[in-house]
């Protein structure tokens, strides 16, 4: 007999670097095939930079905008004192921190965006069911977050041009200047977003302080018409600190959670250019509760000194900046409220839905691609008639859909922290027949902990106005508590599931 050389292993596809990031090898090509394209692959270690600042500086440009402003006076509309309103807030954030910093681990040790970090958990192909729930979700407040834009420009030229542009000939029941300054504010976004992410990282690190800065000025105008910060702070409680308060706490604490639970799920989207883990930890620690929490001070001292110098509280920033007489106050106000929704919008409802329509077919669709058919659908879905009804779209059909995130939230973090503790095969990720493609690409017992997640989660909710009555009235008492019911349910049941699978080649 000859003695045969021994085998030699095959060369590593993916190396780990001193500090746990992990990358392609070098050398190692590059995964193809249809499931691959240059927006979905790992981001290289050498263009991961983005510093604890610029996610501080991320969640300063989402946090402060139109939504955040009217969430926090939100709470002062329905009897809420400010300690109250700005307690319910101040936790709400740093409960949803916790998924955020979970899910987010993901980025800057891998380099991958959501709907690639999805494949593990649902399927290389099974990933576009949560992908295109969480696109469709952005695609429906980008287009309301681009009307609230356009308000802002017809307003700011009307005060410039005079009533020549605010008193224009109506089309579909709107000034054509309306019109003209929503396709203005629209074009602007597009630009922005195509340029790419590191025109947005430089765009939202200025914007933040100009923002903030915006929201103390209004503070400072509002005690000067009160005579001082005393009437702000003096607004009682309808409430009190009794069982009316606390019957209405758990489910505005919900609410509050809610808000946030959709980034909560695409943070890889931008974690992924993060330098190093301690970057997007202290970035998003730093910025998104102390963020909120500032702000939601801000907006219910506003609204407080609204209440007591007009005799109402006036939760619209835009509203309350038409009370002024001052020209360059007004000019100011808007303009920032221009900037704060530009600075969200672009953020948290583009980069998303960008990297998931991307996801379907990623041979055919880029992440340009993907942000500009958002940018359309933004367009197609009416926003205009969506913003003038409020409780049949925000209210119900995007709350109902958001309230669903929660049970996707539950599966990645079930499958990525518990199940195989952080480590992921990069390749696999890419390909057909991997340890990610589960039964023709799908994971069913993903699928069937977020379908029953999901129904645990919103099925006892009021759908009013799309159908009368709540479709499962015996979960009624589940609604107010949607969030955290469906991803504890969703956790639960796929560790089960996953269990009964047994540990094989799936798994790391």
């Amino acid at each position: 007999m000859t003695d045969t050389a021994p085998t030699a292993p095959p060369p590593p596809t993916q190396v780990t670097l001193t500090d746990g990031r992990v990358e392609i090898a070098p050398g190692a090509p590059a995964p193809t095939g249809p499931y691959a394209n240059e927006d979905l692959l790992p981001v290289p270690v050498e263009k991961r930079t983005w510093t604890t600042y610029n996610f501080s500086a991320l969640w300063v440009g989402m946090a402060h905008n139109t939504a955040s402003w009217t969430l926090a006076s939100g709470l002062i509309a329905v009897g809420m004192d400010w300690k109250q309103a700005v307690l319910t807030i101040a936790l709400a954030n740093v409960i949803v921190l916790i998924p955020m910093l979970l899910t987010g681990h993901a980025g800057p040790k891998y380099g991958i965006p959501f709907p690639v970090f999805a494949r593990a958990s649902f399927g290389i192909r099974g990933a576009n069911l949560p992908a295109v729930v969480r696109a469709l979700v952005a695609c429906g407040w980008f287009g309301i977050q681009t009307w609230i834009g356009g308000e802002a420009i017809y307003f700011l030229a009307g005060k410039l041009v005079g009533s020549g542009w605010t008193d224009a000939a109506k089309v579909g029941g709107y000034a054509w200047t309306m019109w003209l300054s929503f396709a203005i504010f629209w074009a602007l976004q597009v630009v922005i977003i195509y340029r790419g992410m590191e025109t947005i990282r430089r765009f939202e690190n200025w914007a933040a302080p100009f923002v903030l800065v915006g929201a103390f000025v209004m503070l400072w105008w509002m005690s000067d018409q009160a005579g001082g910060f005393g009437p702000l702070l003096d607004q009682p409680s309808k409430l009190g600190w009794g069982p009316d308060f606390w019957k209405l706490f758990a489910p505005a604490l919900m609410g509050m959670i809610g808000f946030w639970s959709t980034l909560s799920l695409n943070i890889p989207d931008f974690t992924r250019y993060g330098k190093s883990q301690k970057a997007q930890t202290w970035g998003q620690a730093l910025g998104l509760p102390t963020t909120m929490t500032l702000f939601a001070f801000l907006s219910v001292m506003v609204t407080s000194g609204s209440q007591a110098v007009y005799g109402e509280a006036i939760w619209d920033p835009v509203q309350l900046a038409a009370k002024t007489d001052n020209t360059v106050g007004l000019l100011f106000a808007l303009v920032t409220v221009l900037v704060a929704t530009l600075s969200v919008n672009v953020a948290a409802n583009l980069v998303s839905p960008a990297f998931d329509f991307s996801n379907i077919a990623p041979r055919k669709i880029s992440f340009r691609a993907g942000a500009l058919a958002t940018c359309v659908l933004g367009v197609l879905i009416f926003p205009w008639k969506l913003y003038s009804d409020p409780q049949g779209y925000i209210f119900t059909w995007l709350g109902l859909v958001g309230g669903l995130l929660g049970t996707v939230a539950g599966i990645l973090i079930a499958d990525y922290w518990i199940l195989r503790r952080a480590k992921l095969d990069l390749t696999d990720l890419y390909r057909t027949g991997g340890r990610y493609w589960y039964e023709g690409g799908w994971n069913w017992r993903a699928v069937v902990a977020f379908v029953v997640g999901g129904v645990l989660a919103v099925g006892g909710a009021s759908f009013k106005p799309l159908i009368d009555g709540r479709p499962v009235p015996a979960l009624a008492g589940l609604a107010d508590y949607g969030w955290a019911v469906g991803l504890g349910t969703s956790m639960v049941l796929y560790l089960v599931l996953m269990a009964a699978r047994g540990r094989d080649r799936t798994l790391v």
